[in-house]
């Protein structure tokens, strides 16, 4: 089944081009390019906020961006159950939004991370974690400088009751340890979504493992996981 997928591009977003090849070429659905003044989503079924830099990181990750015309519309569409994914950059703006628990800090060693890191999904219920394995780590890239996850620890005993945390930091055997996590967030919280499970946010990048060229397709149980949750819905 193809769905029609928006991509959200704003100043200095940088993994545009990349979620557009894996959703058309890779996982063969239909994207349209969304500019962050646009206000029409143009009938989407999913709204993907990529990564990047938006509005060069000033202030903080996302919080500029979060006020982009477009994202109005992002926001009615997921109260109305619209589909919102956002890597990354996007998931800051989706905090930033309100769309999302939680915030996203400065790395706790205050340098940005570009490396390959192991994660886990912590339920195989969610919209991004229906496709993958419990037991199967997968390995998915970093890139942020901006990535510890972080929520009250009331917020954080709702989001383990509801399953709202999707995915953690993980080792190659898929044990969650201090050592594994790159950034210092929660509880090695990698992924989480709403309460309704119809809004996702995630720190690694799949979209940079969903491609043979590049020797690693662990990112495509992730957009399949998508598309059966979006399957669902229909």
């Amino acid at each position: 089944m193809k769905f029609k997928f928006g991509v959200v591009i704003f100043p200095d977003s940088n993994c545009d081009e990349d979620m557009i090849y894996v959703l058309n070429q890779v996982m063969e659905q239909d994207v349209v390019r969304l500019w962050h003044k646009d206000t029409d989503l143009q009938g989407v079924d999913a709204v993907v906020l990529p990564g990047g830099f938006s509005y060069g990181d000033y202030l903080r990750s996302g919080a500029i961006a979060r006020f982009s015309p477009i994202m109005e519309e992002v926001v009615k569409f997921a109260q109305k159950g619209g589909f919102v994914f956002g890597v990354c950059n996007g998931f800051q703006i989706l905090c930033e939004a309100g769309l999302l628990p939680g915030a996203l800090l400065h790395n706790d060693n205050q340098k940005f991370i570009c490396k390959n890191t192991y994660i886990i999904p912590d339920n195989t219920s969610g919209s991004a974690t229906m496709a993958t394995d419990k037991n199967q780590p997968l390995l998915i890239p970093i890139a942020h400088g901006e990535g510890r996850y972080f929520a009250k620890k009331e917020t954080l005993q709702e989001m383990r009751q509801n399953g709202q945390i999707l995915f953690r930091y993980c080792n190659k055997y898929g044990e969650v340890t201090e050592d594994a996590n790159p950034n210092g967030s929660v509880e090695n919280i990698a992924g989480v979504c709403n309460e309704v499970k119809n809004v996702v946010g995630m720190m690694p990048h799949p979209e940079r493992a969903s491609d043979e060229e590049l020797g690693n397709t662990d990112g495509i149980r992730v957009f399949q996981s998508i598309l059966q949750y979006l399957s669902l819905k229909k």
